[in-house]
């Protein structure tokens, strides 16, 4: 769509809760009708931010892939604020089968996994209280059911905002460990995107690079990096 804006602007919401983003005075509205509305100023300004670089000048073409802090914090407003509890049981499925826990049969690589990837697993044990259960191969291992009622519930803890920013790491990763360690500070976005894509890198050491899966995963790099920056923003 063309730019109809010339001035992109973070403002102090008019009943005092919160902060909007306006255009020339006008609040940026989500689909559903409702002005965007956020909690923290770093969040609203970092909004108004990628409005005022979208499109470059009024009347230049801009698509919502320039926005794509608008679109998680739309996502939070719109679809997990009314009711979270959906969200939570999809973000929290991930801990049943996740990456970490599965080793491979090539000794090589399952040495690689079990150095990089065993800390990770302690620190769930010992910080989340969710110690999870290792196999060998792809068949699924069942997971101790305490152990994923306390991962659902530290996923729970997390508010709209933060809860749409998980719901991108955890899928992207493969792993409710990984997400959870991103969202607590444990791990940076870019380590925890190096530690999720271990084997496919361990397969290319042997086996040459393949185009394709290195564009995929810069594409899932640069979402995982823009989760991170909400989760930073919003904190």
């Amino acid at each position: 769509m063309k730019r109809f804006w010339d001035i992109a602007a973070a403002v102090a919401a008019p009943d005092g809760n919160g902060f909007s983003v306006m255009l020339d005075g006008r609040p940026v509205r989500l689909p559903g009708g409702a002005p965007l509305a956020v909690a923290r100023l770093p969040l609203a300004e970092a909004i108004a931010a990628e409005w005022q670089a979208a499109g470059g000048a009024k009347g230049g073409e801009m698509s919502f892939a320039d926005v794509p802090l608008t679109r998680l914090v739309g996502t939070a407003q719109e679809r997990i604020a009314p009711d979270p509890t959906p969200t939570v049981d999809a973000i929290a499925k991930y801990a049943e089968t996740d990456l970490l826990c599965y080793r491979a049969d090539d000794s090589r690589l399952a040495a690689e996994q079990a150095e990089q990837w065993g800390p990770l697993l302690d620190w769930a044990a010992l910080h989340l209280d969710a110690p999870l259960r290792v196999t060998v191969g792809l068949m699924p291992v069942a997971q101790d059911r305490q152990a994923l009622a306390t991962l659902r519930r530290a996923v729970a803890a997390h508010a709209p905002v933060a809860l749409s920013a998980l719901g991108v790491l955890v899928p992207g990763l493969g792993s409710m460990v990984l997400g959870l360690a991103v969202s607590r500070g444990r791990l940076t976005g870019e380590a925890a995107h190096a530690l999720a894509t271990l084997d496919e890198r361990f397969q290319e050491r042997f086996w040459g690079v393949d185009a394709e899966a290195v564009a995929r995963r810069t594409r899932m790099a640069a979402e995982i990096a823009l989760a991170e920056r909400l989760l930073v923003l919003a904190g």
